[in-house]
């Protein structure tokens, strides 16, 4: 004993620095002054509070111990870093934890930060206290939500170390609070990190816990650190809405109070105020504004037994009209979490909405401290067998999944087996390699696939649910396993997913590379449309000649150029002029007063000569933002001419068809165009037929049948009446050229059922 005098003594003037946070409730900041740090009577006083037989010997020994050991070491706020520890310590005192719970707290860092070990703890301390601080010690040394580290491996081992103890959880939250509390001292770099790791695992663990006091302050600290825009507003809603209903939560305190006492009940009725985070969650989550929240305030009843629960429940009832689809009885179906109480909101005083939350004192402790309240982990319990009468229905999921874990070679298998329920507010989803991927509710695997990586959710086009084939919009449970099939093939996700995505990442991703694939589309065929013009007319197309006149054509870059070019905003003359300023233009022929032009046209081969004046034609998949006539399409073989619409990319049009006199006295619109298909990757192509059918039963499948019976994909059917012995028919086909089209034409003018069919050409 003399030499943890002596060491006391030699500490003793480091100890007027800091303060620690008062020991309840839970969430409560510190408010003693920074001058002074907690001394080891304060911390014995504290335990001594709710624990009269506590071990001050043991206490004393940690206190200055830890002081010892961490001897100069400061933290980023310049405190004394023993200060860490003895806030981590006095949050535990709220908790009203053990002996061992408190002293490991006071150590926890000791093995990882100083010149103190395992052995040396053990031999001091005891077996008991040296397991929790080792197990503190690996959880230290994980980085739960780090870039590099796979977080499904880490959240493994996060639930085997804290499985063999709960205390090692309880520390380690404790922990985890005091360091949000203390972020702002933390670099700025490190801020969002810590803040995000906090969000994603403390929170959701310390409520699964049932520690809402806990999981709640995590929660705004987070929030704060994260869009402390966003917090800032609430806070201010909350203030102004504070000042006018200045009265209004004692109002209905007294009103419920009396109420219940008329009917011979004794409560303890007390409101509270709904939490920055809690309150934007809701917001976002219901796309409401502030205004059209109702359960802003909430109030607790506090009963001394289930069966007065019960009856409080109906005096509510009979004296203030219900809400309807706002009762829930927890009571007699707990939560996972083994919270109990009974929820119910009312029109109560003043016309306001009060939400009621109806409870125990037993179960209002749990509410407030979860897995903390319950006695199993106490001193005093007797052997395991009695212990796990005790134990919670929190930690008995914990030691069923370590049970699981147990059996698991590699975490995969161990994510196989388990759907993790351990986050409430999240979907937590893995991927076939066991990296672990959070997401918000109703995501589903679009959103899955752009967390992973961007360039995932781009080429993604299909998927599999736990090893079974899904669509892409299938919303994601706890626990799937996703597997995010892939192709190159696909330069830009369809736009259509961003109204299908739930997270702001998947949407502003496939913004855009929507906006992009479109601009190089675009870029493309202004860029094939400046090199025919210049061939033509036989000048030097160079990208740095452009360059220096970008200028002259209030552009930015070369590509910009070239986009405007091929949506029409710019003529490809416009760029010769602004390279070459003694550029004079071609006029133009009018195609439709040259006769013979479309005369050439329909005369030419169907697969002219390549050449840089010709634009070749690929389909819908290609680089050029390309579509066919909107009322017959273009097959390969037919003679073909493009016409450019501003905005809209290239328009082709068989070289028969009547809608081009529409177009007649717009020759720069006009493009020479060919085919060019690959014969390896066969494509289909839109055409129309009118078949007049002779009206009998089966005629219409009889068509079918020898469409689908020839590889024809029918993408549209209208029917009308003629007369009363034919029906027409207009079928909008898919076919992959001239030749397919023939052969399906010549088939169906062989059915006895078919008396005329003809292509359309719009």
């Amino acid at each position: 004993m003399a030499f943890w005098r002596r060491i006391s003594r030699q500490m003793q003037a480091a100890t007027e620095t800091v303060a620690v946070a008062p020991a309840s409730p839970v969430i409560e900041r510190a408010k003693t002054p920074r001058s002074r740090m907690m001394r080891q009577y304060d911390l014995v006083e504290r335990v001594r509070s709710y624990n009269p037989d506590t071990n001050e010997d043991l206490l004393n020994r940690a206190y200055v111990y830890a002081m010892k050991a961490h001897g100069t070491q400061t933290r980023a706020s310049g405190d004394p870093y023993f200060s860490h520890p003895l806030e981590v310590a006095a949050i535990l005192t709220g908790l009203k934890l053990d002996d061992a719970t408190i002293v490991a707290a006071l150590l926890h860092d000791t093995i990882e930060d100083t010149e103190a070990t395992r052995a040396e703890i053990d031999n001091v301390f005891g077996h008991e206290i040296g397991a929790l601080v080792e197990g503190l010690t690996k959880l230290k040394r994980l980085e739960l939500v780090s870039r590099e580290a796979k977080q499904a491996e880490n959240l493994r081992k996060l639930l085997l170390a804290i499985a063999d103890d709960v205390r090692v959880l309880l520390i380690k939250l404790a922990d985890r609070l005091h360091n949000m509390r203390t972020l702002e001292f933390v670099p700025h770099a490190s801020r969002r990190r810590i803040a995000e790791e906090t969000l994603d695992i403390y929170a959701p663990l310390a409520g699964r816990m049932g520690m809402q006091e806990m999981r709640e302050e995590l929660e705004d600290l987070s929030f704060h650190t994260l869009d402390p825009e966003a917090y800032a507003v609430v806070m201010q809603r909350l203030d102004s809405l504070a000042e006018r209903n200045r009265n209004l939560i004692g109002e209905i305190e007294s009103q419920l109070s009396k109420n219940l006492q008329k009917n011979g009940i004794t409560a303890r009725v007390y409101g509270r105020r709904k939490q920055p985070f809690s309150i934007w969650t809701k917001m976002e989550r219901k796309s409401v504004g502030f205004e059209q929240l109702s359960d802003i305030y909430g109030f607790r009843v506090v009963m001394a037994d289930v069966e007065a629960c019960y009856r409080a429940l109906g005096v509510v009832h009979t004296t203030w009209p219900v809400v309807p689809g706002r009762f829930k009885d927890y009571i007699s179906t707990p939560k996972q979490n083994d919270y109990r109480s009974i929820h119910t909101t009312v029109i109560g005083p003043g016309k306001q909405r009060v939400e009621l939350q109806i409870r125990t004192e037993e179960m209002n402790q749990i509410a407030e401290f979860g897995i903390a309240a319950h006695a199993f982990y106490k001193e005093g319990m007797g052997s395991p067998t009695e212990r796990l009468k005790h134990e919670s229905n929190a930690f008995a999921w914990l030691r069923h999944t370590v049970g699981i874990l147990s059996e698991s070679a590699n975490p995969e298998e161990f994510l196989e087996h388990t759907k993790l329920e351990l986050f409430h507010d999240q979907v937590f989803c893995f991927t076939p390699k066991g990296k672990l991927i959070a997401l918000p509710r109703q995501a589903n695997v679009i959103d899955f696939a752009y967390a992973v990586h961007t360039d995932v959710g781009n080429s993604a086009v299909g998927c599999k649910i736990n090893g079974k084939f899904a669509p892409l919009s299938s919303e994601l449970q706890n626990g799937d396993e996703v597997e995010v099939l892939t192709s190159q093939a696909q330069a830009a996700p369809p736009s259509a997913w961003e109204s299908l995505a739930v997270t702001g990442k998947a949407r502003a991703a496939i913004r855009r590379a929507t906006r992009t694939a479109v601009r190089d589309q675009y870029a493309g065929l202004g860029r094939r449309i400046v090199d025919r013009l210049f061939a033509r007319a036989k000048i030097e197309y160079a990208d740095d000649k452009l360059k220096g006149a970008l200028p002259r054509l209030a552009r930015a870059s070369i590509e910009d150029v070239m986009a405007s070019v091929g949506r029409g905003e710019l003529k490809a003359s416009d760029v010769a002029r602004a390279m070459y300023p003694d550029y004079k233009e071609e006029r133009m022929v009018r195609y439709g007063a040259k006769k013979g032009f479309m005369a050439k046209l329909k005369q030419q081969s169907p697969h002219p000569a390549r050449s840089a004046s010709v634009i070749p034609v690929r389909g819908l998949n290609s680089d050029l933002p390309v579509k066919f006539a909107p009322n017959g399409g273009a097959v390969p073989g037919d003679r073909i001419v493009g016409i450019v619409s501003p905005g809209e990319g290239i328009t082709i049009y068989p070289i028969q068809s009547p809608a081009l006199k529409d177009f007649e006295e717009e020759p720069e619109r006009w493009l020479d165009v060919r085919w060019d298909i690959d014969e390896t990757m066969p494509q289909r192509f839109p055409a129309r037929i009118l078949v007049h059918n002779v009206n009998e039963p089966g005629s219409l499948a009889q068509v079918a049948t020898v469409i689908a019976e020839h590889d024809g994909n029918i993408d549209n059917i209208s029917m009308s009446r003629r007369s009363p012995d034919f029906t027409e028919l207009t079928i909008d086909l898919e076919v992959y050229d001239l030749k397919h089209l023939s052969a399906i034409i010549a088939q169906l003018r062989a059915k006895a059922v078919v008396a005329r069919v003809e292509r359309v050409n719009g």
